[in-house]
């Protein structure tokens, strides 16, 4: 019988190892209130942006790319929406144009800076970041913008079946509907073929350009789609949404199994990856941490991911 490396358990059982480490960790640290059902359903209800943001972040990472522009197409798809739903159009119209349309517009104009420019993503989307950024300023004039229909807060922030929280149910159908298109269809393969050697890819016949703009198409619906929750949760649209919450998104696709090298990961591990990094932004506001102490966190727990995920690659 074959030898099971630690490169085969940490490919199968890291992301839910760390998690499983992460509970016991900030349970035996955290008040007894941490493990309430009430607590645990506001994390996973707190942690629906991050899961929709670290999904699109997935498809970038998955062809060895990334998107930094996460957090800044979240907040001008999110205010652009709230701008549309202020001169009176129907919320359902509102987030179909303003989320996913200004979304998916921004990814493409990722995706096809990357293409024409044949630049690394991280340069590209560094760049838009602060352009989409500076947008939201200027479309806002760096007001927040509020007063949206009850129904628009209800449908996406509120509870469905009077159980599951709204933009749980939001982020887990996409999740869904990506993990199926991962798994279940050819672009999903071509993807991973991409993601493990570009090149080959290309010689095996996969237009590689189109599949980078569909991926950060996909990324920058995920981020549209993101600001609509958050605006319904919180009831208002802030020019300064979403800061911070593309490492965020990062960290999520990374502890979920991505690999910075392209090729690897599953959405459902991402998924965890987002409960993970919620968990701990929720023990430490519980204990009364500052937020700066959260970002060390974040961070730390991203290195060690990497870390151990080129460990587990050289022994493979």
């Amino acid at each position: 019988m074959e030898k099971k490396t630690f490169a085969y358990y940490w490919e199968r059982f890291g992301t839910l190892s760390i998690f499983t480490l992460m509970i016991l960790i900030t349970s035996f640290f955290a008040p007894p209130q941490f493990l309430s059902t009430t607590n645990l359903v506001q994390i996973v209800t707190q942690s629906a942006t991050t899961m929709l943001l670290a999904s699109g972040e997935f498809f970038a990472i998955l062809i060895a790319g990334i998107d930094l522009s996460v957090g800044s197409v979240l907040a001008l798809s999110g205010m652009a929406t709230a701008k549309i739903m202020a001169v009176g159009l129907h919320p359902i119209f509102a987030v179909l144009a303003g989320s996913i349309g200004v979304g998916a517009l921004l990814g493409a104009v990722n995706g096809a800076l990357v293409n024409f420019t044949r630049l690394h993503p991280f340069i590209i989307t560094l760049g838009t970041q602060s352009i989409y950024r500076g947008l939201t300023l200027i479309l806002s004039n760096a007001k927040p913008v509020f007063g949206f229909p009850q129904s628009f807060k209800t449908a996406l922030g509120g509870m469905l079946f009077g159980r599951i929280p709204m933009p749980v149910a939001t982020a887990l159908t996409v999740a869904a509907v990506l993990w199926f298109l991962t798994s279940r269809t050819v672009m999903g393969r071509n993807l991973y073929a991409i993601g493990g050697n570009r090149n080959s890819a290309w010689y095996s016949g996969i237009d590689v350009k189109l599949h980078t703009l569909l991926v950060f198409v996909i990324s920058g619906i995920c981020a549209g789609l993101a600001g609509a929750v958050m605006m319904a949760r919180l009831g208002s649209a802030e020019s300064m949404a979403g800061v911070g919450h593309d490492t965020f998104a990062i960290a999520a696709a990374i502890i979920g199994g991505a690999s910075f090298f392209g090729g690897k990961g599953k959405i459902p591990n991402v998924i965890v990856g987002a409960l993970i990094i919620g968990l701990i932004n929720n023990a430490l506001n519980m204990l009364s941490i500052e937020t700066y102490y959260q970002q060390v966190a974040t961070g730390s727990l991203i290195i060690g991911a990497v870390a151990l995920d080129m460990v587990a690659s050289h022994r493979k």
